[in-house]
């Protein structure tokens, strides 16, 4: 019999020095707008794979992609914006 050991003690070993920087926390905060919408999108996508989708389903698909497009052009304004100071993009 092969017993089942945790592999837990591997792979935290190194937690102490694999923490996130500050700098990597505010741009995960930044990014947090992204990231919710694409996760309401994968929700919208993920009720519809065990039926066929209704309208109400198609509604809430497009719903959501509209909210993650929007999300990534909000962030991609607010990039360049701070890249570029002045408003010249």
């Amino acid at each position: 019999m092969n017993p089942i050991v945790t592999v837990q003690g591997a792979v935290t070993a190194f937690a102490d020095w694999i923490e996130p920087t500050d700098a990597e926390l505010d741009a995960i905060d930044l990014e947090m707008p992204v990231i919710l919408a694409d996760v309401d999108l994968l929700d919208a996508h993920i009720i519809t794979l065990d039926r066929t989708p209704t309208e109400l389903d198609d509604r809430r698909i497009r719903r959501a992609r509209r909210r993650a497009l929007a999300a990534r052009l909000e962030l991609a304004n607010r990039t360049v914006s701070a890249i570029l100071p002045g408003g010249a993009a």
